[in-house]
């Protein structure tokens, strides 16, 4: 079957799967209908498959981290950064309060503590403020202009009280400056971008073009640094569940507590899935289960021993 009927069929087998709650942490993210459910494939040449509830919003929360691990890297280089913040996987949940590694950084920037701590450090240009920096990054992975949820953003910062405890220790660490207050308003921006699916399948087939955008042709990323983003999100990019997601699926992906799941087969394409409704992990259910069929049928596993599939195989 191709891949456009899988995704189709995919799409049916779990659209009346209720299981799981939407996140409840956020007040604007228990607000969203619980059933929505969409499936975007971009392929690493632009090409686009979608079904569902494609043209539905939501905030892309966690999975704005690796991209701007990507814009930290990209401003000063991956030595510097890693003297911030580690790649160690935690086992930990990814709002756990604080915890450090031996050499007093944050574990790894997919955590809520490396994450504030990478955000922290994005510069801007003297043409530019760091909100902008932040949305411009994410826009030229999508290849269009996101926006800023307000209701979401005014929603983390009301609720967030975990992640101002986590920045005040980052603080008492000296992993934060002076400016705690303005670097967790931006990390929380970064969470309130508003995207679709099929944004979110572009900005992974962005990272499956070798960093390039297929449809823009912009260079988001340079190709080392690309190599550390998809190294990160391998390992640690699932929350407490990557180790499960690398031995059963075994692709870099990065979910989100809005219900976002992105998945990226490097050189060929990213799948991206949307529905709120999440596992005790954070992460959504049907993104999972789509994500595990799609990587069996066509031998995606990075470290199966059969060939993966080709694009000319699977359209």
């Amino acid at each position: 079957m191709k891949l456009k009927q899988e995704i189709q069929a995919l799409y049916e087998k779990y659209k009346n799967d209720r299981s799981g709650e939407v996140n409840k942490s956020i007040p604007a993210l228990s607000q969203v209908n619980a059933d929505s459910f969409a499936i975007s494939v971009a392929m690493a040449n632009g090409k686009v498959i979608e079904v569902g509830d494609i043209n539905t919003t939501f905030t892309i929360q966690s999975i704005s981290k690796p991209f701007i691990y990507g814009l930290a890297l990209e401003q000063y280089g991956s030595d510097f950064v890693e003297s911030k913040v580690g790649i160690e996987p935690t086992g930990e949940d990814f709002d756990t309060v604080i915890k450090l590694d031996d050499q007093g950084r944050p574990y790894n920037p997919m955590v809520n503590s490396g994450a504030i701590a990478v955000t922290s450090l994005v510069n801007a240009d003297t043409k530019k403020s760091r909100d902008e920096e932040v949305l411009g990054c994410l826009s030229n992975y999508a290849g269009r202009k996101l926006r800023l949820h307000s209701p979401t953003f005014k929603s983390e910062k009301e609720s967030g009280d975990k992640n101002y405890a986590i920045a005040h220790l980052l603080k008492h660490f000296q992993i934060l400056g002076k400016n705690l207050k303005q670097d967790l308003e931006l990390y929380f921006k970064q969470c309130s971008a508003s995207v679709t699916s099929t944004d979110l399948a572009m900005m992974g087939a962005t990272l499956a073009n070798n960093g390039v955008n297929p449809v823009t042709k912009k260079e988001c990323v340079s190709p080392e640094n690309l190599r550390h983003i998809l190294s990160i999100i391998l390992t640690c990019g699932m929350y407490n569940y990557s180790g499960e997601w690398v031995f059963d699926i075994g692709l870099p992906a990065k979910s989100g507590v809005s219900g976002g799941i992105l998945m990226v087969v490097p050189g060929l394409m990213a799948i991206s899935v949307y529905s709120p409704r999440l596992d005790k992990r954070g992460n959504s259910i049907r993104g999972i289960k789509v994500c595990e069929e799609l990587s069996k049928i066509y031998n995606l596993h990075i470290l199966d021993t059969s060939s993966p599939k080709k694009a000319s195989e699977i359209l």
